[in-house]
């Protein structure tokens, strides 16, 4: 996605969240579940999944004398995972003002910004593609088949497909 954005520079970290467990996502022992998950918090929840994205991304915006991070976390057609709350994006925002070297001494205000916090799906995908994005470089399923295809029915499949489908538009991924 970087090279096909154009983005300037590319930074890959290697972290394996397989060696904290505690996911559907990142656990061999727990399954993703195939109907819609019960409770509040599914089991696919990855414990500190977007902390840990964000204190990566700020420690490299720090460096890089930026201010503003960006995380595609939404608030509204999510699977009810706490790190996507707009609560929780300014919790972390007012900890990076609090703990970097740049803010304390004033030389960086961080935001965090979550330019599709308040979208539906819908308004994503619509989004997306009048940027131009090619949405068939893009992926949710949380448990694809041996063919590497997308399952059709976890959680994150469903919220695509609903998606695309109000959106009015054909999911590339299902015509290939």
């Amino acid at each position: 996605m970087a090279e096909y954005t154009g983005a300037d520079k590319h930074l890959l970290i290697s972290f394996d969240l397989r060696e904290i467990g505690g996911s559907a996502l990142t656990s061999p022992d727990i399954s993703v579940p195939r109907e819609k998950s019960p409770g509040a918090i599914p089991v696919t929840y990855v414990p500190a999944r977007n902390t840990i994205f964000l204190s990566f991304a700020l420690g490299w915006a720090e460096v890089l004398g930026a201010s503003d991070i960006f995380i595609g976390a939404n608030s509204v057609d999510y699977s009810g995972y706490p790190d996507c709350r707009p609560e929780y994006l300014r919790a972390f925002e007012e900890m990076a003002n609090l703990a970097t070297k740049a803010s304390v001494e004033g030389e960086i205000g961080f935001r965090i910004r979550a330019p599709l916090l308040y979208l539906t799906k819908a308004e994503i995908i619509r989004k997306g593609r009048e940027l131009g994005l090619d949405y068939g470089l893009t992926w949710s399923c949380y448990d694809p088949t041996p063919e590497g295809r997308p399952c059709l029915v976890c959680d994150s499949c469903r919220y695509r497909n609903k998606g695309f489908q109000e959106a009015g538009l054909p999911d590339p991924l299902l015509s290939q």
